[in-house]
């Protein structure tokens, strides 16, 4: 077996793309090898600064010969219509073969060597590569995201030829653009390829490029004294836009610790993409600093550090003068400025938005437990530092700077504490808030968003979501279930909406739920009998699809699952004989299992209502547990379908009745199993 090697340098790549450019040259290079029948090759891809590699192992010499049998017309056909068969397929007729009166023709299509497959592939692959942008190339034949300064194609160590705009692909590469330049080198396999980068100052590996920053900027930090603020963001940039990382350790004025952390690290991070440090076990920043840098300096890295110095401080001094000003002014004073700023042209102005978002933190108060007064407030100020200078110079820090600005102004905590968090979470990796107003005023800003966008018509449609509506919604399930908050979804949404939800938002929302479920691990028949009860309370759907699950675990919960099938397939096949008989099940004298059924429902049923009523699902599933035996019983001894119809009917009474008790608890008959 044989391996394909393809490089393809440019000019720098973005670090944002770089992620996406290596998932995508795997899916288009497995896609295309398995349309050429290499479906069992090994495929590996890179992203760096300057290059795409990709490496595919396990490639047969050629591809295998292709046999294939196609039908003719029937023997004794016209003979026109023979000639037409034997124009298609290149056939003569003495190579025809007659089966049960029809021609046949077999058809061998020799294999192509695989180093002439591997170029068209390599060729088509950048043709019709999906950057997010990308620019034209001189001839206007190819779109690249930066200019294209070499190709490398090797088939089992020999050049596999093809061209771009007349750029050819041979076995020459190179190193880092400046520690790199002893000149090009000829590749002979991937493991020697690989092996000469890294000679040349190149790691090609873009987890090892992570590992060396983090390794190397912990252990400079460690050797002062200090510790790395983990970044994991900022980790995946850096390792994006070097070769060949160093990290180098430098410092700041101290006296810029005065403003706020995370308006320290925003800084750092947005605009020099440095990492910050702090002492160990405490939470403010230390005045250091490690950036990546891409080379190694010869004469050491005080010059770096140096320059990299001044930018910061400039920076941080500009960062100074918005925390000095803007605390001049107070943030009700700020919030009028917001009429001035369009939300949406529908929707009206931020001022309108703040105004909705008080009075709905006002409402979820009663369910957060928040004093409504405070979250009230807190909503009201929530968009307020969007008129701040800090804000508009870093966007990044909106509701962060409204917290510091309220914490100045001596507004109670919880106020501030809300303002901070009310975006919160932004993602999976972000905490949601958890003290009753900030729990409040963030719903509020996410249901308020839902409310509006969906009653303008603008609910998202296959992959777009340009107002971020489904993150949105996530927010909301995971700050209701991570907090067990009570939440009666219809009848809140139609309050925002001053009426009822709009259409399809509840079902939006359920349907991120149950994603949400999903991911948590539970299984999607049980999450559609839990649903299937039409509950909009998304901590109440999640208790009882916990219950179900751990109940359907044990036997009981197995064997009575069996037991529900059974008896809803006779009472459906009866159904379609015609109408069920009505009324409640009457005790029957005989046989025992009978009457022991009827005895077992009649004790199981206020048990599994009353643990509902105080939603202990776990209790609710224990109470239908008692039906096990006796239903197994019943199903062994007694004949349903008995002849006489006063009988018959009692049987599918009792069974409707046992069945209508289940489904209180979750829809058995969406359990697979």
């Amino acid at each position: 077996m044989a391996q394909y090697l393809l490089e393809i340098l440019s000019e720098e790549i973005p670090a944002r793309m770089q992620p996406g450019a290596a998932r995508d040259l795997a899916r288009l290079a497995g896609e295309a090898l398995a349309a050429a029948g290499f479906a069992e090759a090994r495929v590996r891809t890179f992203a760096g600064p300057r290059r795409l590699t990709l490496v595919a192992d396990d490639l047969p010499l050629a591809q295998a010969d292709l046999v294939e049998t196609r039908k003719g017309p029937r023997v004794g056909a016209p003979d026109a219509a023979l000639e037409g068969f034997l124009r298609s397929t290149g056939v003569t007729r003495d190579q025809l073969e007659a089966r049960d009166g029809v021609w046949f023709a077999t058809l061998t299509r020799r294999g192509r060597p695989t180093a002439e497959v591997m170029a068209e592939l390599a060729a088509g692959i950048i043709a019709r590569f999906p950057w997010p942008k990308s620019m034209l190339s001189a001839s206007g034949r190819t779109r690249w995201v930066r200019p294209i300064r070499r190709l490398v194609s090797l088939f089992d160590g020999v050049v596999a030829p093809f061209a771009i705009d007349g750029l050819q692909a041979g076995a020459l590469s190179e190193g880092h653009r400046v520690m790199g330049q002893i000149g090009p080198f000829a590749v002979t396999d991937f493991s020697q390829y690989q092996a000469e980068l890294e000679r040349r100052f190149v790691v090609l590996e873009a987890e090892a490029r992570k590992r060396r920053i983090l390794e190397g900027a912990s252990a400079l930090a460690a050797a002062e004294g200090l510790e790395l603020v983990q970044d994991a963001g900022l980790l995946e940039e850096t390792a994006g836009m070097v070769e060949w990382p160093v990290p180098v350790l430098g410092a700041f004025d101290p006296a810029y610790l005065d403003v706020p952390g995370e308006v320290i690290r925003t800084t750092m991070r947005v605009n020099q993409r440095y990492f910050a440090l702090r002492r160990p076990g405490e939470a403010g920043l230390a005045p250091h600093f490690i950036c990546i840098a891409n080379i190694v300096s010869p004469d050491g890295p005080d010059l770096i550090v140096a320059g990299n110095r001044r930018v910061l401080e400039a920076r941080l001094s500009d960062a100074r003068f918005f925390w000095d000003e803007d605390r001049k002014t107070p943030l009700e004073a700020r919030r009028a400025r917001l009429a001035g700023v369009t939300f949406h042209a529908r929707l009206g102005t931020m001022l309108q938005r703040a105004e909705r978002l008080e009075a709905a933190a006002r409402v979820l108060a009663r369910y957060t437990g928040a004093d409504p007064d405070l979250a009230a407030l807190a909503g009201r100020l929530a968009k307020a530092d969007l008129a701040s200078g800090m804000v508009g110079e870093f966007p990044e820090l909106q509701g962060v700077m409204g917290g510091y600005y309220a914490r100045h102004e001596g507004l109670p905590e919880p106020v501030a504490e809300a303002i901070a968090a009310h975006y919160r979470p932004q993602g999976p990796s972000d905490a949601a808030p958890s003290a009753p107003t900030a729990m409040a005023v963030a719903l509020a800003d996410k249901l308020d968003v839902l409310v509006g966008f969906f009653r303008i018509g603008e609910a998202p449609t296959g992959s777009r979501d340009p107002f971020a509506l489904r993150r949105a919604a996530l927010g909301v399930i995971r700050i209701a279930l991570e907090n067990q908050l009570r939440l009666p979804l219809g009848e809140l949404l139609g309050a925002l909406n001053g009426g009822e939800p709009p259409p399809g938002l509840l079902d939006f929302i359920r349907d991120r739920l149950k994603g949400a479920l999903r991911d948590q691990g539970a299984r999607p028949d049980q999450i559609e009998a839990v649903f299937a009860l039409a509950d909009d309370d998304m901590a109440r759907l999640a208790a009882r699809l916990e219950a179900l699950a751990r109940f359907l675990e044990t036997a009981d919960g197995a064997h009575l699952l069996a037991g529900f099938k059974r008896a809803d397939n006779i009472l459906a096949a009866e159904a379609r004989k015609g109408p069920l008989p009505k009324g409640a099940p009457v005790r029957a004298a005989t046989p025992d299992e009978e009457g022991a059924l009827f005895d077992a429902l009649a004790a199981s049923a206020p048990a599994v209502e009353a643990a509902l009523d105080r939603e202990d699902f776990a209790g609710a599933m224990t109470a239908l547990a008692r039906l096990r035996q006796p239903v197994d019983a019943f199903f062994d001894a007694v004949l349903v379908n008995a002849p006489e119809p006063e009988v018959r009917e009692g049987r599918l009474r009792l069974l409707a009745a046992v069945t209508a008790l289940m489904r209180r608890v979750a829809e058995f008959g969406l359990i697979s199993g």
